[in-house]
């Protein structure tokens, strides 16, 4: 690793670490999605928000590169917390591996807590329910009002693979990591595009499988780049890839990095919303840049040497450029990485800081400063 990157992510390590510290402190019992004023709101009484394992998750980071006991004690507090989302069943929708993988499943991995191993496989046999065997493709949500989507399967979903994949290696049984694959292969079928833009919502007949339409959801458009969906595209085929070493997902994996790549290095490294939206507003997602930067390191582990530093390179920049103009240091304000976007349209959840931002910019820092354990 370039030396200059590497003295980079642990200087920006100190500031988490300090600031991280005292947010655990002031926060032991939330389960924060964004901060207010510079204060975490709590979405305990919203147990089944999908978001609610990356604040145990972010614990479970700081755990592993200090040691110290605070974030051990907060991160079990908040693990218990979502127990109460397992009686909440109609709750709850594909994203029980963003749940559970990185919370319970960090816990079980780190500690050997056989209850959080518990917690974990049945969220697996949970996400494994989903799969439509006649469609071949897992059902990312629930019905809502009156719209019916038990045909929708949407690109975030690969990265919510990891559990099955983790499942199957634990109880060795197959059944979880052949449901992911075949999961994995309908997505590289239907939602990744020729030049590695890929799709956001696939709309498939839920009797045969077809592929009846596709949707811009949390983008500008269909057929428009929604930069967020291309990151969870290219860290979820590097996942696959490294459970199944099926060449094809890396291949997948490259072609949506550079796709990515070339679109946010004309915008100083600073990725929009939406790779393929008008020019003005200027609408950005940070949260898009700090996954993409995690797979891009994570990718780069995977190729060979003259591909590497093509994709940890890449990674540092948007890192470097977010670092600079994104980041809020003050210590005594909850929440990092600033101008976060929930979705293209609409004013509301725009240009905030969002929890997975943190996690997953916590997450590229760790890994650029030696981390190489299997986090997803």
């Amino acid at each position: 690793m370039d030396q200059e990157l590497k003295r980079f992510a642990d200087e920006v390590f100190e500031k988490i670490s300090d600031k991280m510290r005292l947010t655990a402190e002031r926060n032991p019992e939330n389960i924060p999605y964004t901060s207010i004023d510079g204060k975490f709101n709590d979405y305990r009484n919203n147990i089944c928000k999908w978001t609610n394992g990356f604040w145990p998750g972010m614990l479970w980071l700081m755990y592993m590169d200090t040691g110290e006991s605070i974030y051990k004690e907060v991160a079990e507090r908040a693990e218990q917390t979502l127990d109460n989302a397992f009686r909440e069943y109609d709750g709850l929708h594909h994203d029980v591996g963003f749940m559970w993988h990185i919370s319970s499943g960090l816990d079980y991995r780190l500690t050997g807590n056989r209850q959080s191993r518990v917690r974990t496989l049945l969220a697996a046999n949970m996400l494994m329910g989903r799969y439509n065997v006649s469609g071949e493709y897992i059902r990312a949500w629930n019905d809502r009002g009156n719209e019916k989507n038990i045909g929708w399967a949407i690109i975030d979903c690969m990265m919510n693979l990891s559990i099955l994949y983790w499942a199957s290696e634990e109880i060795k049984d197959p059944r979880f990591a052949s449901l992911a694959k075949r999961h994995a292969d309908k997505t590289l079928a239907h939602h990744v595009r020729e030049d590695g833009s890929v799709k956001h919502i696939v709309v498939y007949d839920n009797n045969n499988g077809e592929e009846l339409d596709n949707l811009g959801g949390q983008g500008y458009a269909a057929g428009s780049s929604w930069s967020r969906g291309q990151a969870w595209g290219l860290y979820g085929f590097v996942i696959s890839y490294e459970y199944t070493k099926d060449v094809r997902y890396l291949n997948a994996a490259k072609r949506i990095a550079n796709y990515f790549i070339n679109c946010v290095s004309y915008s100083g490294w600073l990725p929009f919303c939406d790779f393929r939206s008008p020019k003005k507003p200027v609408i950005y997602d940070s949260t898009a840049g700090a996954i993409a930067s995690s797979g891009l390191i994570e990718l780069s582990r995977c190729v060979a040497a003259e591909e590497k530093d093509i994709y940890e390179s890449a990674a540092g920049k948007i890192l470097k450029a977010m670092e600079k103009e994104f980041c809020n240091w003050k210590e005594e304000e909850d929440g990092i990485l600033m101008m976060g976007t929930e979705r293209y349209h609409g004013e509301v959840g725009r240009h905030i800081p969002i929890i997975y931002g943190d996690y997953f910019f916590i997450e590229a820092i760790s890994k650029l400063r030696g981390n190489t354990f299997q986090i997803w």
